[in-house]
């Protein structure tokens, strides 16, 4: 894929960098984005002169808000169990041999909460957002979104984001342990630009091996998640859930029962 439209992808200095360019739409994702995402993970995960991949969204606003609704018609407008390519995504953060640092400037909701859950660290602005927001919309991220993200901040947290669909500020998010650090707005490049010098500093193949090894103790919920995606393509198609995502959309409340 020779051309982006979606994202902006820049290779310099052993970092590659991988930005969603959506600021209009809060840097949701659509079909192409995801492909466009996956494309760039590859092309990053192959190079030997990468040591680090930081993932990002444009402008301060938001580092990424999920799945872009206004593509949702009983289905995403992509390609995937549930139009959207997003087991493959979530599963390719992982899968990279390098760590990949998630940039958060902004509002990380929905599915762009799970990208920093799968991410193997990430570094927020005071300015950030986090939250789960699926059951509001007739929705849920099975497998890494649900459960690593108990891994990550633990089984009582975990339940908490998703079953009351709260935002948490970066310093909770902190607390929580779903992010690695925060920093003033200005201050945001330049602490991401630190932490890469720092890995690249260090032996490439003993990282891509104890990135392998963490990842084994968690394979299993790729599983889990890819049986959750089959059920949730099933769930898209009830009034239950489709009335989450038209109440959404004329920006009112669902009303599930």
């Amino acid at each position: 894929m020779a051309d982006y439209s979606d994202i902006i992808f820049h290779r310099a200095d052993g970092v590659a960098r991988i930005t969603i360019n959506r600021p209009e739409k809060y840097n949701a994702f659509r079909g192409q984005t995801c492909d466009e995402l996956i494309d760039a993970l590859h092309a990053a995960a192959w190079d030997k002169s990468i040591g680090v991949v930081v993932l990002t969204g444009a402008g301060d606003k938001a580092f990424c808000t999920g799945g872009d609704q206004s593509a949702h018609d009983g289905g995403y407008d992509g390609r995937g169990v549930i139009g959207l390519p997003v087991e493959e995504l979530q599963g390719l953060i992982r899968d990279v041999p390098k760590p990949v640092i998630a940039r958060v400037n902004g509002f990380a909701i929905g599915g762009g909460n799970v990208l920093v859950t799968c991410c193997d660290l990430a570094i927020a602005s005071e300015t950030a957002q986090f939250g789960q927001v699926g059951p509001k919309v007739g929705s849920v991220d099975p497998g890494f979104g649900t459960a690593f993200l108990s891994r990550v901040v633990g089984e009582k947290k975990a339940r908490e984001i998703w079953f009351l669909c709260r935002r948490y500020s970066a310093q909770q998010a902190l607390a929580m342990g779903l992010v690695n650090a925060v920093v003033p707005p200005d201050e945001l490049d330049a602490e991401v630009d630190r932490w890469c010098k720092e890995i690249l500093a260090l032996s490439p193949t003993a990282i891509a091996i104890a990135k392998r090894s963490f990842n084994a103790d968690s394979d299993s919920i790729r599983g889990i998640g890819g049986l959750g995606m089959q059920a949730l393509s099933l769930f898209y198609g009830t009034q239950e859930s489709q009335e989450g995502v038209q109440a959404f959309l004329e920006k009112r409340k669902p009303r599930f029962r």
